[in-house]
């Protein structure tokens, strides 16, 4: 079947085809970064690093959505969204090999590049697939739409944790004092070795199958979408300008930095948070599927309750006020209560992606690729936020910290969901 281009809402056809390829993707993105959770743990004690060198993990993934997000707008320009997303599958498998081949020799910082070449494929895979499934069916709608896409996401991020504790961080507390209690230098690197060793198979079968995934999407009957004629400008009021004439873009960039921060520290920063109260590796290594969990239950009641029953930009607004309360919660309280606050501000950040990304980038018309490819930029939110915790938890109290950093991101969200989305349009 030939690809159909889609320049308007009236030539859309049947979106349903489009909508479970594309949650196949979002599948893959929820497995893949969803690992880095468990990743921090398990680089810290295979490359025997303190927790900020452990914390590199998020900050390389992250930051390659910075850099690689316009390049990847430029790439998609010539090849389209479709087979831009095979070419990000295939990114992504090269990544895989090189990660899983560097960390079974122990290699600490070629290591990262195998994650920094797995989250340029992402990048160039996030590029194309949030907006298109934006603006795919009407934009007051888009939320929904997405948030089908995160409960495909959020499903694979939850089973992760679990895949990859079975595989690879099966008996981690006996494990860990096992090394401790090693008589020799040499007999420690014998027994780290090994159990670095574990990684590289479940990351070559990983690469194996984003290969056959690329293939598929490339010969899939998914049909390209043109964004000048389905998100046009006149639709907010715009007439003509650059990319700087839309400030309800660039409000949206950093609400949307801030958010990806958040949730990353929700969901990967979750277990050192835990570990903060003296919890047992063998427990904390799970905490990011609790995170997970909470996630799908409020992209459930995002897609149950928008746009029927309350607009996007509204459920954005509520969902801020939820994550200044459970935040606010994991600070006067301790222990597993504590943690449980922390995993519940997986249900207030569900809804928050799917209601940012479409209301910063409808009405960009022509430019909406490049104005998707600065929100994907600011996906790197989950390399900084993650690393001023990490730094600054070594000098204060790691929950007051956790709470100086979360309450004032929730509270520009809050803004931007009740009048930053606003700004600059015309159109009622």
């Amino acid at each position: 079947m030939s690809a159909t281009t889609l320049a308007s809402s009236e030539t859309r056809p049947s979106s349903m085809v489009p909508m479970l390829i594309i949650g196949v993707l979002f599948f893959i993105f929820g497995f893949v970064t969803w690992l880095n959770g468990p990743l921090i743990t398990f680089v810290k004690l295979a490359f025997n690093v303190d927790d900020v060198s452990a914390f590199l993990v998020p900050l390389v993934f992250y930051f390659s959505y910075f850099f690689l997000a316009i390049p990847s707008s430029s790439v998609l320009r010539r090849t389209g969204m479709k087979k831009g997303m095979g070419l990000g599958l295939f990114v992504m498998a090269i990544g895989a090999v090189l990660f899983g081949q560097f960390v079974s020799m122990r290699i600490f910082y070629p290591a990262l590049v195998g994650l920094f070449v797995i989250g340029a494929g992402l990048a160039l895979l996030q590029t194309a697939s949030n907006p298109y499934i934006s603006i795919l069916g009407p934009i007051d709608s888009a939320a929904q739409r997405i948030a089908f896409m995160g409960i495909c996401n959020k499903i694979a991020g939850a089973l992760a944790p679990f895949v990859f504790g079975a595989l690879v961080l099966s008996g981690i507390d006996s494990f860990d004092q096992q090394v401790k209690a090693a008589p020799t230098p040499e007999a420690k690197e014998v027994l780290l070795n090994a159990f670095a060793a574990k990684i590289h198979m479940p990351y070559m079968i990983m690469a194996g199958l984003l290969v056959l995934l690329a293939i598929w999407v490339i010969r899939s009957p998914l049909p390209e979408i043109k964004p000048a004629g389905a998100n046009a400008e006149s639709g907010i009021g715009h007439a003509k300008g650059g990319i700087f004439s839309f400030p309800h873009l660039w409000l949206g960039v950093l609400c949307l930095f801030l958010y990806v921060g958040v949730e990353v520290m929700a969901g990967d920063a979750i277990g050192t948070y835990g570990q903060g109260f003296g919890l047992p590796l063998e427990e904390t290594k799970h905490f990011t599927s609790f995170t997970l969990i909470a996630m799908l239950a409020g992209y459930l009641g995002g897609l149950v309750l928008i746009p029927r029953f309350i607009s996007q930009q509204s459920y954005l607004a509520v969902s801020a006020v939820l994550g200044v309360l459970f935040t606010v919660g994991a600070y006067v309280t301790s222990g597993h209560t504590s943690v449980g606050f922390v995993a519940a501000l997986g249900f207030a950040n569900a809804m928050m992606w799917p209601a940012i990304f479409p209301l910063a980038i409808h009405g960009l018309g022509r430019l909406t690729e490049r104005g998707s490819a600065l929100m994907i930029m600011a996906i790197a939110g989950g390399a900084i936020v993650p690393q001023l915790f990490v730094h600054l938890k070594q000098h204060f109290n790691f929950q007051l910290v956790f709470m100086a950093l979360m309450v004032p991101c929730y509270l520009y969200i809050l803004y931007y969901g009740m009048r930053g989305h606003r700004v600059g349009q015309h159109a009622r």
